[in-house]
């Protein structure tokens, strides 16, 4: 390994090493040696230093002592790969002692940092990501040149399903500013989660993935060794670093030395590093010079995540991480139902002739046809024809309109039957969605996702009050029906009961 990775990592090394024992050592001098130390919400103690040193520590006392000890990791003179892999591991114990001493302040970071990531919530990404709606997790360190290049990256993760912790800054600001600056949601339903400004923020990723050894893996340092959870990071969490913008530092290297630190200690848990920088490579570990237009695909493509993704024919992204997203009144362009309109959703089962594939069909005025801020009713009709189609799949196919179209850019759904509520923002009404591309989503993904029964699939939307009211009328007697048979179903009825395993 070259001397211009060596010097920077061991250097980082040993300013977070100092840093950390400053801190505690004036936390020791303000409370004492027997004030208690964790993190909110975790029964893993400060997750990092016990996955790595089988010591769960729970006082300052106590991490004080576990400083000392892991002092000996940043070596005096470089011989071989693993004395540099052994400094980024106490460069990131490092970082996770500097959280721990801001925990004890009431209110460790403001919005729109989070910090910690609590148990509950690994527990939530974990079955994500057995059941693949979360393939990856890219770390952003740093932020590029430009909020666009930000945007860009982030919609491109976010349209292949990929959560994104965001964390860092560099000498152009920090990524979660110039994306909130650019209307981009910040929060785990929108899968992009803002920990916090300073490097030593990344404890919490790294933390995030010995947790999930812990939770997922039943691996525990103190019973079956720290190498067990090395191994099953390196093998079992799919999570690669991208590295964004260069840094001001009196010593003119793009990278300040504690990101390069940080970046050695992913490197044990077999994180790779790609960067639009050009700093040194290391084979298979570093991967500089990368385009930020190919850095998404590339990245996964280091990491070996393969990620079913179809371009959709609609003029804005689309994808999971757009799901949770809100579109707020400042931001609407029009709001369809709602308190003040009504509404109906409604999908139901149609012979093969009775279909016309593809077809969509419109009454009433389409967005570009209402001023901005509008109020409009709707119904939203789906008709599908297959030869293995039966009618009680109507309910269950019904439920996924929800799915399918929160997970375009822009649009909020909430509800179902005729208690709907929509809202389209500007940036996508500007960027040219119309009701059709609602329509042609629902198609796509239903013939997608259910094509072992669903063969042709046309769409009817109203926006014309009357006609939403008809309907309306037509669909009452059609939920009431579904609902008398689930409420007269028995157990010597069904053939076939399934549990959770997971």
């Amino acid at each position: 390994m070259a001397t211009s990775v060596i010097n920077p990592v061991v250097n980082g090394a040993k300013k977070l090493y100092q840093e950390a024992v400053g801190k505690v050592e004036t936390a020791l001098s303000e409370y004492g040696e027997s004030k208690k130390v964790e993190f909110p919400d975790t029964a893993y103690s400060l997750p990092l230093i016990y996955a790595l040193t089988a010591k769960k520590i729970n006082t300052l006392g106590e991490l004080r002592k576990v400083l000392d000890e892991i002092a000996g990791l940043i070596p005096q003179e470089v011989s071989d790969i693993k004395q540099v892999l052994d400094a980024g591991a106490c460069a990131l114990l490092a970082e996770e002692a500097i959280e721990a001493v801001r925990y004890l302040q009431p209110n460790p970071y403001t919005s729109p940092w989070i910090g910690f990531v609590p148990d509950r919530i690994i527990r939530e990404l974990g079955i994500k990501l057995v059941d693949g709606r979360i393939p990856g997790i890219a770390l952003i360190v740093g932020a590029p040149e430009s909020p666009e290049i930000s945007v860009k990256i982030i919609r491109e993760l976010q349209e292949r399903n990929i959560l994104s912790l965001v964390v860092g800054s560099s000498s152009h600001g920090n990524m979660a500013e110039q994306l909130l600056d650019n209307g981009v949601e910040l929060s785990l339903d929108t899968y992009i989660v803002p920990l916090g400004e300073e490097v030593s923020s990344c404890a919490h990723a790294a933390n995030l993935a010995v947790r999930a050894a812990m939770t997922f893996g039943g691996i525990y340092p103190d019973k079956d060794g720290t190498e067990k959870i090395v191994k099953y990071c390196q093998e079992r969490v799919p999570v690669f670093i991208l590295v964004l913008g260069e840094d001001e530092n009196e010593r003119g290297n793009l990278l300040v030395d504690e990101k390069f630190a940080t970046a050695a200690g992913a490197l044990n848990l077999n994180f790779p590093v790609i960067t639009p920088l050009d700093i040194p490579e290391v084979p298979g570990a570093i991967f500089p010079n990368v385009e930020t237009d190919k850095i998404v695909s590339r990245a996964l493509e280091i990491k070996g995540i393969k990620v079913k993704f179809k371009k959709m024919p609609i003029p804005v992204p689309y994808g999971s991480g757009f799901e949770g997203e809100r579109v707020r009144k400042a931001n609407m362009w029009v709001e369809l139902g709602g308190r003040e309109k009504p509404s109906v959703e409604l999908l139901i089962m149609k012979e093969m002739d009775e279909v016309e594939d593809g077809k969509i069909e419109i009454t009433g005025p389409d967005i570009d046809q209402v001023e901005e801020k509008s109020s409009l009713p709707l119904a939203f009709v789906v008709e599908v024809a297959g030869k293995k189609m039966h009618k009680d799949f109507e309910n269950v196919l019904e439920r996924h309109i929800h799915h399918f179209l929160s997970c375009i850019n822009g649009v909020m759904h909430t509800g179902q039957r005729t208690i709907l509520w929509h809202r389209i923002s500007k940036e996508a009404y500007e960027a040219g969605l119309r009701l059709k591309h609602l329509a042609k989503v629902v198609e796509l993904k239903l013939k997608d996702e259910f094509s072992a029964i669903v063969d042709k699939v046309q769409v009817t939307i109203a926006t014309d009050e009357q006609k939403v009211r008809e309907l309306i009328k037509f669909a009452e007697p059609i939920f009431k029906e579904r609902d008398d048979r689930i409420l007269g179903m028995t157990d010597e009825e069904v053939d076939v009961f399934y549990s959770c395993i997971l």
